[in-house]
């Protein structure tokens, strides 16, 4: 490139070369950066955020899944074993029977082995594993009590238990008999006080003979060691070993009197012992417990699939052969001889339960991330904006010189990308840093990257439209008014259909990462109305204040209409900030007040006892605290006979209940009311057989039996029959299937199973049963019996072997449940940051319009205008901003629940039966509401107090 220079009459050309342009292009770089440098700060920081975030938050939220995760795996060990092997040593088919069961119990260690992989990492052995014998009949001595006709013993080896009871006479039984005594047993106080035994005492036992090998019964002496009682305990080991601590009583099927069935502890060797007895192999169990480290999420990934092939793999491995003696398939463990090995995997349905609540919790979270990703792109944007409106003269100047499109493009890009890509990278990089190590959780680079190309490329994009060269109309078309309104109407029903076909999707397939944008889309559309609306509405206010005198109210509505659309990106913003946050509040008090419904509903009442097997009261012991009201349902699986047409039906859950004891326990439960109404034809205490017992159904039963009544036949093991004629006179509906005090018993019946609720009065009829389950719900008067009151009286009505639990307890362990507490957390974090980034978006967004309401301020001030007046003239400007954001940011925030109902699946967090009816937070919404017009006023205030500062002339001056 030549350039003419010096004296015109002797002219001198000067070559540009090519290092010499590039000098030049960089001063002119180096010369934008300085100029433009605080709102390339603020693209650095909003850049630098989004970065951060995504190496942080992943890890974060990983770490409160795996957090979450092992505290339900621990809650569940506390309970029971989660997974469990068994089988049956075969310790007939060598001579003499043998069986070292310290070395049999050792060798399940080589079983756990056999998973291989990183599930044998985080599955681990658990030492001392137990066994069971069947039960024995004990021949002497006679029990005290004159009724009892028989006595049904098992002997088990529990070594769990051995920490969790206290000896009141006697000793533990021994590990391993002196030679020539008997097998040790330790009895409960009350096994003993029933057997009339004590420490030291010899029990005459009789086993079951083996078929086809035995032609009678193998007998032993065992030697009472001591006796315990066991000690309290919240960890509901005794639920599951009831007859251990309380035996139990039922009719003798071929004589009068009644069968007493107890259990009894005995040590590792007594085993070997009673295999020289002839006695045949007990079942013996391994358990493994989950051991899950810091990455627990991932680890589970790895369980679920090895434990579906654990037991056919087993089985395969250990078993070649069948048994000469019984014909069964024949497998060895270590050396012993066994029966088929057996898996009870109670893991992988709570690994399944825990993914289900960990996707709904991750699908709620990504409408919130979403959001703020909208919400800082929108922030970027206007910044963007305002950049290049302080540099338009600048750009149209270098425009006018014959600069291209693609330099000015270029020019701005070379200024901004080395800030973006140098804040992301600091961004990414102190996020990293700040995420906890050793999570589930990994960072996100991709999606980093993604951000700050976003970023990057909404400048070069907006810089384009700022500087692209228009192309000329032609002469004759459409006025450009036609041609720009029917694109916004063409860009505005793109964006409806666009914002209906995402909430279609949210309804019928639920949320994921990419429809969790669906509430950014919301705002748009939102907005679009705020829009459509302002308009006319401020058209009222300007002719209502265009009648009042002055001019401040006039001019103010005025430069307000005249601003609104250049307002609509601080409108989008305010309206997604406050929507987020609202629904973000809208979901945290659904779920606190649905996690009230849920303690509920778990536990029945103020608290509840469960036990095993069905369990009648003696007499007064309901009413013998005072201040406590207590009531018992006790939970049958029957099959029930159509007397109309004679179909079986089965199974169904039969529950027994005392209308006037529920209702006691929950006067205000509708439940309870309708139950007494309908139960209120009961029989005597003692019905006759033949009695018919009043019953309510549930819907599907009644379908199932449209008509008549419903006959059973019940018959325990060595029990006599009992036959019930039960008379339906109601219909349960929905929700009273769904009231609290059905909780605990709905938590023990299968999902579709037909329920039917009778009368107490049925359990006379009926012998107890191991198979069922007894509820018992207490309710504190007002007395303040507090936690420990309530738990002595379930003890003493069920047993201590009873689960306890109490609702404010349950309560407050719902309320900690770490999916729970990350949900509120993700919204807490995520609607602090998007207010961070719309306080900045808005005000940027009014310094991009404040020059055009100082002009007009200054230029009324001129006039006469006082200083009264332009402050709320100031104020009417800025005021219709405040009020469309409050509008449009509540009812998004209110609407977009209810618009996707079906997607927010919010009982995996409440623990209840039913969808928490959807709760906004009042207190949260009026304050927010508060703050968006606090904020838009005190923009107003700054405002005015600035102008007060400058003279008219200042901003009336020309450029």
């Amino acid at each position: 490139m030549r350039r003419a220079t010096g004296n015109p009459g002797k002219r001198r050309t000067v070559t540009r070369t090519p290092a010499t342009g590039a000098a030049m292009t960089l001063r002119l770089i180096r010369r934008e950066i300085r100029g433009d440098l605080p709102l390339l700060a603020c693209l650095a920081v909003l850049v630098a955020t989004l970065t951060a975030l995504c190496a942080w938050a992943p890890a974060a939220a990983g770490r409160q899944e795996d957090r979450a995760l092992k505290q339900r795996i621990a809650a569940a060990q506390a309970q029971a074993p989660v997974v469990t092997l068994s089988a049956t040593p075969e310790v007939l088919a060598s001579d003499p029977p043998r069986l070292d069961m310290a070395r049999l119990l050792g060798d399940g260690r080589a079983l756990h082995d056999r998973l291989g992989g990183p599930a044998a990492r985080h599955l681990t052995f658990a030492p001392g594993g137990g066994y069971d014998y069947s039960p024995a009949s004990v021949t002497a001595p006679r029990p005290p009590d004159g009724t009892v006709s028989s006595t049904e013993l098992t002997l088990s080896h529990l070594p769990d238990a051995q920490g969790r009871l206290r000896y009141v006479g006697g000793h533990a039984p021994a590990e391993h008999t002196p030679v020539g005594t008997p097998p040790q047993i330790a009895l409960s106080q009350s096994t003993a006080r029933a057997l009339g035994v004590g420490a030291g005492r010899r029990l005459d036992v009789g086993f079951t003979p083996t078929p086809g090998v035995q032609q009678a019964p193998p007998r032993a002496v065992l030697q009472v060691s001591g006796v315990f009682v066991p000690t309290p305990g919240a960890d509901g080991f005794w639920s599951g070993q009831s007859t251990l601590v309380q035996p139990s009583r039922h009719p003798a099927a071929r004589a009068t009197g009644t069968v007493l069935v107890a259990r009894g502890l005995v040590g590792t060797d007594a085993a070997d012992l009673l295999a020289r007895a002839g006695v045949s192999g007990p079942l013996v169990t391994w358990q493994l417990r989950a051991d899950l480290g810091p990455r627990a999420v991932d680890q589970a990934r790895a369980l679920s699939g090895a434990l579906s092939q654990y037991g056919p793999d087993l089985n395969v491995a250990l078993c070649q052969g069948v048994d000469q003696i019984t014909g069964d398939i024949s497998c060895h463990v270590g050396r012993q001889a066994t029966g088929s090995l057996r898996v009870i995997d109670a893991l992988t349905p709570l690994l399944d339960d825990f993914a289900a609540q960990d996707d709904q919790a991750r699908a709620l979270a990504w409408f919130a991330v979403d959001s703020l990703a909208a919400v800082v792109l929108a922030t970027t944007a206007v910044a963007v904006r305002l950049l290049l409106r302080r540099r338009e003269d600048h750009l149209r100047l270098q425009r006018a010189r014959g600069a291209s499109t693609a330099r000015l493009v270029l020019l701005r890009s070379a200024v901004a990308w080395p800030v973006v890509a140098a804040a992301g990278l600091l961004g990414y990089a102190a996020g990293r840093y700040a995420a906890p190590t050793g999570s589930s959780g990994t960072p996100q680079p991709l999606i980093a990257l993604a951000a700050a190309c976003a970023v990057a490329l909404t400048v070069s994009l907006m810089t384009w439209v700022a500087v692209r060269e228009r192309s000329r109309p032609r002469r004759r078309g459409r006025p450009r008014r036609i041609r720009v309104g029917g694109r916004r109407l063409v860009m505005e029903c793109t964006v409806l259909v666009a914002g209906a076909a995402g909430v279609a999707a949210l309804r019928s397939q639920g949320p994921d990462p990419v429809l969790g944008a669906v509430p950014a889309l919301l705002a748009v559309v939102a907005v679009l109305v705020l829009l459509r609306l302002h308009p006319p509405v401020l058209g009222l206010v300007r002719r209502w204040t265009g009648r009042r005198r002055g001019t401040a109210g006039f001019v103010g509505v005025a430069r307000a209409a005249h601003d609104a659309p250049a307002t609509g990106m601080a409108l989008f913003v305010m309206v997604l900030t406050l929507g987020t946050a609202v629904f973000g509040g809208l979901v945290q008090r659904t779920v606190d007040l649905g996690l009230s419904g849920g303690a509920a509903w778990s536990v029945g009442a103020d608290a509840g006892a469960t036990t095993e097997g069905n369990t009648v009261p003696a007499p007064g012991v309901l009413t013998g605290t005072a201040g406590i009201r207590m009531a018992v349902q006790n939970l049958h699986n029957l099959t029930l006979v159509g007397q109309a047409d004679g179909a079986v039906i089965s199974p169904v859950a039969v529950v027994t209940v005392d209308p006037r004891q529920l209702a006691a326990v929950a006067p205000e439960s509708p439940l309870a009311g309708v139950l007494r109404s309908a139960l209120a034809g009961a029989p005597p205490s003692r019905p006759s057989g033949g009695a018919p017992l009043p019953a309510v159904v549930s819907a599907g039963l009644r379908a199932q039996e449209r008509t008549g009544g419903f006959t059973a036949t019940v018959q325990a093991d060595g029990q006599p029959r009992a036959h019930l004629t039960l008379e339906p006179r109601g219909t349960l509906t929905a929700a009273e299937l769904r009231d609290p005090l059905l909780g605990p018993l709905s938590a023990r019946i299968p999902a579709g199973t037909p329920l039917l609720i009778t009368t107490a009065s049925a359990e006379y009829l009926m012998a107890q049963q191991s198979s069922g389950s007894t509820v018992l719900l207490l309710h504190d008067e007002g007395s303040a019996a507090g936690e420990a009151a309530l738990r002595s009286a379930a003890a003493r009505v069920l047993g201590p072997q009873a689960r306890f639990r109490d609702r404010s307890a349950t309560l407050n362990t719902l309320r900690h449940d770490g999916l729970t507490r990350g949900l509120v957390t993700v919204y807490a974090t995520s609607s602090a940051l998007a207010a961070l980034a719309g306080l900045l978006a808005v005000a940027l967004e009014l310094i991009l319009t404040a020059h055009e309401r100082r002009r007009t301020t200054s230029f009324l001030r001129a006039l006469g205008l006082g200083g009264r007046e332009a402050r709320a003239m100031h104020v009417l400007q800025l005021l219709p901003l405040a009020v469309a954001s409050a509008v449009g940011g509540t009812a998004l925030g209110l609407l977009e629940p209810r618009l996707m109902e079906q997607a927010l699946d919010l009982r995996q967090f409440t623990g209840g039966p039913a969808q928490p009816a959807l709760r906004a937070d009042g207190s949260l919404t009026v304050a927010l509401v508060a703050s968006v017009v606090a904020l838009v006023l005190t923009a107003a205030v700054t405002e005015t107090a600035l102008a007060r500062r400058r003279r008219p002339a200042e901003d009336l001056r020309p450029g």
